[in-house]
Order: C-alpha cells, then structure tokens, then sequence
C-alpha cells in the first residue's frame, strides 16, 4: 500500500521518498487490506499513520517481560507524561508478541531464534511503511554468551555472521537458497560506542556477533540433552570464532541485520554478555547481577535515543 504525499514536489518529493520506510515488495499495492496477523493489526481496521506516524526508534528483544519493563524505563528516561506502569500492550489481541508505543519509541519482543524475530521483522517493518515513518532506526537489545570476554561486557555488532563466521545470511526460498549481506550501520555502532564512552558504566566493545540456529549444540554447548563433540572440539571452535572476530553468540543478529539492511534501515544489535564461553557454558552469576547486566542494553540505548532527540548534549 503506498504511502499518501501531500504538498511534495521536485527534490523535496525524492527526498521524502527515501526517507520513508521502504518495503520490497510490489504485491501489497495491490491487497485491498495488509492485515498484520502476529500483531492484531490491519491497514483498515487502524490507523497506522496516526497510531505510529512519529515512532523514530524500534526496539526489539526477545522476552515480552524485558521489553515492557525497557518501555517503562524509557517512559521514565523521556520523562513522558502519564504512569509508566499503566502502559498498554498494543498487541494484547495476540499472545504472539507484545508491542508498547513510549513516545517516538516502540519496544516490541520477537521470541526466540531465527523463525520468530523473521515473522515479526516481516510485520514490523510493513507497520512503519504503511504507517509513513521516516529516519528510524532499528535497534535488537538482548543477552549473549561472550566469547573471550568478562560476563556484564555489552558487545555492539560490527557484523553479524553465521556459523562459518561470514557476514551472510540464508534464506531458502521456494527451492533455492538466496545470500543476503549482514553488515550493519557503522554510524550507528559508533554513536552507541561514544555513548558508552560518555555513560562509563560498564565496559562496551564492537565486535562480531554469531548467530546460530540452536541454543545447545549450534553453539558448541556440552550441557543440551545431545552432545557429538569433545571439550576440546568446543575449544578449537570457539578459537577460530575469536580470531574471526567474533565476541558474542546469539540466535537473532544475521537475519536482523539482513532485513533491516535490505530494506534501506538504519540498525544496531546491542547484547551482553552473561558469560565468558571459553570458562563454560552454564551462567554462575547471581540473579541480582544478572538482572543489573541485563540492564545495560537498555541504559546504553537510553542514552543514545536521548542525545538523538536533542535531550542529552
């Protein structure tokens, strides 16, 4: 469905194309109705503009408790008017995922791995096309396992790459597998570096992050319920995985970092990690720290929202 532009001609009518949220894929002009099932909304039962015309930033993570407790803390953050507490979950027609509107903020959870940040990333991203939204910026805020690093250290992603530590991802499509690039706004990882630098609260590296298909023996784990690898098999992975670059190990990044970059978007992947992978493969931190590490994505993406906004000089 194409957007509807009033009063724009000449330059001023390119420049407004490109800065709308683009989708590639010529079949919605023709639906008579773009129905966005896992978020329980359609382009005429709402009115998306008006519902999300101003949204600037999208944040995503993948438990629906961490991403309504993000918006409440960024509805504190913006010091918006009204109770953060008394947010309203806009997908609460579906318990597929949750979505909260704070200001020009979404924060929406994705579930876990590949399959479920996809399906959302789909919706999400037709949302803020239909919706007319422009300038936005895509951000996944999550936990990893660190590869070489101390647990509580937030990685930003250079690049996303796969198991092979390329910076691709695959797709199968009908019956051929298409390769699509993963690197992600190095603008954008550097303003989240500098904001680190200015917040000094805990370390933050850019680094690449790997994205498996699998939680246990996709990432080398010796503690699933199925294990066809030695300690040391483990060890020389994760090895080359250091000396690829890589500093994380996560299940969302390659195909966030494909469609946001395919879609012309601005992104960033920001995790910490809980654990260093080389000392092993169960978290041994405290609950307590574990809740103030899983705080700090959000603290570093507070920052950087603010000083985009102009409310942090």
């Amino acid at each position: 469905m194409a957007p509807i532009l009033l009063n724009c001609m000449g330059n001023d009518h390119n420049d407004y194309i490109k800065q709308l949220v683009q989708v590639k894929n010529p079949n919605l002009d023709t639906m008579e109705e773009d129905i966005l099932y896992h978020f329980s909304l359609g382009t005429k039962t709402h009115n998306l503009p008006e519902m999300f015309g101003d949204i600037k930033f999208a944040c995503v993570g993948g438990s629906a408790n961490r991403m309504k407790g993000f918006a409440q803390f960024i509805h504190k953050e913006l010091e918006l008017p009204g109770n953060s507490e008394e947010i309203i979950n806009i997908c609460e027609g579906t318990d597929r995922y949750c979505m909260y509107k704070v200001g020009p903020v979404l924060s929406i959870s994705h579930g876990m791995g590949v399959p479920s940040i996809s399906i959302m990333l789909h919706e999400l991203i037709k949302l803020l096309h239909h919706a007319q939204c422009r300038d936005v910026v895509l951000l996944r805020l999550g936990t990893s396992g660190g590869v070489g690093l101390a647990p509580g250290t937030v990685v930003v992603t250079d690049k996303a790459v796969d198991y092979s530590f390329r910076a691709q991802f695959e797709q199968v499509i009908l019956d051929k597998v298409i390769t699509r690039s993963t690197e992600l706004d190095e603008g954008v990882a550097n303003e989240l570096l500098q904001c680190s630098s200015e917040l000094q609260n805990f370390p933050t590296v850019i680094g690449n992050t790997m994205c498996t298909h699998d939680f246990y023996e996709g990432q080398g784990r010796l503690d699933g319920a199925l294990c066809s690898f030695s300690q040391e098999d483990k060890l020389e992975y994760l090895r080359k995985a250091y000396d690829a670059g890589v500093r994380n190990i996560e299940m969302e990044s390659t195909v966030f970092a494909a469609m946001c970059r395919i879609c012309g978007l601005k992104a960033a992947v920001v995790c910490v990690a809980l654990l260093n992978r080389f000392d092993g493969d169960q978290i041994t931190s405290t609950q307590d720290v574990l809740v103030e590490f899983q705080q700090r994505p959000q603290v570093l993406v507070s920052h950087f929202i603010k000083k985009r906004l102009g409310l942090i000089v």
